[in-house]
């Protein structure tokens, strides 16, 4: 988020490994005690194998995305931009966003706009994944493990290690399932935020903490599929406090021939039995909008 007039601005570097502390929603404590029978390294590698297969899988999947952020003065909303669209792919593959609805943003009336961090952030840091290939990125400290209703987590805090020329980057908390080693829920902020004070204008982009739940889709992957940030923005000019809520909603697997492969093998569509599926729709996996 940034202070209208819209500027051309430039990227910080992250100086440190910052942990920012998660909202406590329905879980249990964090006990600070190792793993029994893994070590942390081989939950991560095993956990960034799953999210490689899962921003496979995704890519393969159908679904909205509803947007909604507010700025607030209290229980009064002061602006507002909602964006509603459907991800879809072509005849090619190619993912198209068809816009369903769409009206005239009043954020500006609330002192705030949208820049291309925040586009950036609502399609690829909100819905977050850690790959394999992500991994080296980042310092991924293990921090204990919580109970997050019914599933029991391993928890990490995690930081990019520096800022690379324009990318955006995660760091916050993640919460990985010790049956599946998905990540099931983050919290954190994405990053870098820019206060370049010198500048005329005294350009500024700050950024939301948010929490991002998944749920298990199709008995196997845990997508993304509610987003929440409640948040005050702290510009130099002022507090501004903003709420977000995006939605995940209606995945529908596109193209009936497309094989995911995990580990070289063709994973099945649904490989465990009704006894052994946790629940789709544990709580905190999908907190009431308020």
């Amino acid at each position: 988020m940034r202070l209208p007039p819209r500027y051309v601005w430039t990227l910080a570097v992250l100086a440190c490994f910052v942990v920012v502390s998660p909202v406590a929603a329905q879980e249990g404590a964090l006990e600070n005690t190792p793993p029994k029978g893994i070590t942390p390294e081989e939950i991560i590698t095993r956990f960034a194998a799953r999210e490689k297969l899962f921003k496979e899988a995704r890519e393969h999947y159908t679904y909205r995305q509803d947007i909604k952020v507010q700025t607030r003065d209290g229980d009064t909303v002061t602006g507002e931009y909602h964006e509603v669209f459907d991800v879809l792919y072509d005849d090619k593959g190619h993912r198209i966003e068809n816009v369903v609805f769409a009206p005239q943003s009043s954020l500006e009336q609330g002192g705030l706009s949208l820049d291309q961090g925040d586009v950036q952030d609502f399609r690829n840091r909100l819905p977050f994944v850690l790959t394999t290939e992500e991994v080296p990125e980042y310092n991924i400290l293990y921090v204990g493990q919580q109970t997050e209703d019914q599933l029991h987590c391993y928890v990490f805090d995690i930081a990019p290690k520096a800022i690379v020329g324009k990318k955006r980057y995660f760091q916050g908390r993640i919460w990985v399932d010790d049956q599946d080693h998905q990540i099931v829920k983050t919290y954190g902020q994405a990053v870098p935020e820019i206060r370049d004070t010198k500048k005329k204008g005294k350009e500024e982009h700050l950024y939301p903490k948010f929490t991002t739940w998944r749920q298990q889709i199709d008995n196997q992957y845990w997508f993304p599929t509610y987003t929440r940030a409640d948040d005050t923005l702290h510009f130099n000019t002022g507090d501004i406090h903003i709420r977000e809520i995006v939605k995940y909603e209606d995945y529908k697997r596109f193209g009936a021939n497309v094989k995911i492969l995990y580990q070289g093998k063709e994973l099945p569509k649904a490989d465990q039995k009704p006894d052994d599926k946790k629940p789709d729709s544990a709580p905190n996996q999908q907190p009431p909008q308020k």
